[in-house]
């Protein structure tokens, strides 16, 4: 995927835009597409009548079928004119529209009606107020943030190896995820258990070959309470890397976690992967590395405009007033 280098954004969580943290009003799109999986979600946007909705506002939707890919949905619309694409469904079909609207210089409007919606949650659009995100169209404020590669791939949340890959490509995983992933992990970290051959480099230079856990993330996630799991930036221009090495693997501490722009992993086969929890198969080595302000994204200016944990990080007070 081809992107257009473009200026880091001065911008940042301190600056008050119409949301505040970076955001800034901007012209409705003239020819916006939204882009509608009515199964995501087990459902989501049909229930909120998404595509009913959009149209009402003036917005070009296509309802995604089976006999066609995204892809090429996506490719129509940008060749009709579209100078705006949201997407209406889960993270792995976000991903694949933003890498679209990155490479073409359009915005992007993310309207969550997906399972989890993890994208929505740290971009600051309330997962609660599926119709008031197409206000993004309509009524929106604008920022830049970074996109994250794999091989080339697109991921707006992240790339888990390991226990949780193998997990993901269970068939089992998407009807039981739980149980799934307990038994995953009984068998990759168990007593008979053969952990996944990656083998890495930490930022300290230190080698692991016995991992039972590779996450990483289009930038870093908090990682600890009250705001676990969510992201305090998404314009940081850093992948966030989390491992934990296998039980028997006698390191200690047996986790670590850093922030760089590039990451490689190394595997002697093919690697099981959750790339924003959907299964994939990786070839090796893995290639990792972060776009920075690649992706215009538009979100609701009656929406939050930022992560939990950009929230709680902004509402602090300075060190000297503590």
């Amino acid at each position: 995927m081809t992107f257009p280098r473009v200026p880091r954004p001065r911008s940042g969580p301190s600056e008050q835009g119409s949301v505040g943290y970076g955001w800034s009003a901007i012209a409705p799109p003239r020819q916006p597409v939204l882009f509608v999986n009515p199964r995501s979600g087990d459902g989501a946007a049909s229930r909120a009548r998404v595509a009913e909705r959009a149209q009402e506002r003036g917005i070009e939707v296509v309802v995604l079928d089976r006999g066609r890919s995204l892809v090429e949905h996506v490719d129509e619309a940008v060749k009709r004119g579209a100078d705006a694409l949201g997407m209406a469904g889960g993270d792995g079909s976000l991903a694949s529209v933003a890498a679209a609207a990155a490479a073409h210089e359009v915005p992007f409007i993310c309207v969550p009606a997906g399972t989890r919606n993890h994208f929505a949650l740290d971009l600051g659009v309330d997962r609660r107020d599926v119709v008031g995100a197409l206000d993004a169209f309509t009524d929106g404020v604008e920022r830049r943030i970074d996109l994250a590669e794999v091989n080339g791939r697109v991921f707006v949340n992240n790339v888990s190896l390991g226990i949780y890959g193998e997990a993901v490509g269970d068939p089992a995983y998407r009807a039981a995820k739980v149980r799934t992933l307990v038994e995953t992990v009984e068998r990759v970290v168990g007593p008979s258990a053969r952990t996944p051959s990656l083998r890495l480099v930490d930022d300290a230079g230190r080698q692991h070959t016995q991992l039972a856990v590779v996450l990483v993330s289009n930038n870093p996630y908090a990682l600890g309470p009250p705001v676990l799991g969510t992201r305090p930036s998404l314009d940081s221009g850093l992948l966030g890397v989390v491992i934990l090495d296998a039980p028997d693997s006698r390191r200690r501490p047996p986790g670590r976690a850093w922030s760089t722009p590039r990451f490689e992993v190394l595997a002697t086969d093919p690697v099981h992967a959750g790339i924003d929890g959907e299964a994939v198969v990786l070839s090796a080595p893995l290639e990792f590395a972060i776009r920075p302000a690649v992706l215009r994204v538009r979100i609701s200016s009656r929406h939050p405009g930022a992560s939990p944990a950009a929230r709680i990080r902004s509402a602090r007070p300075p060190r000297s007033m503590r």
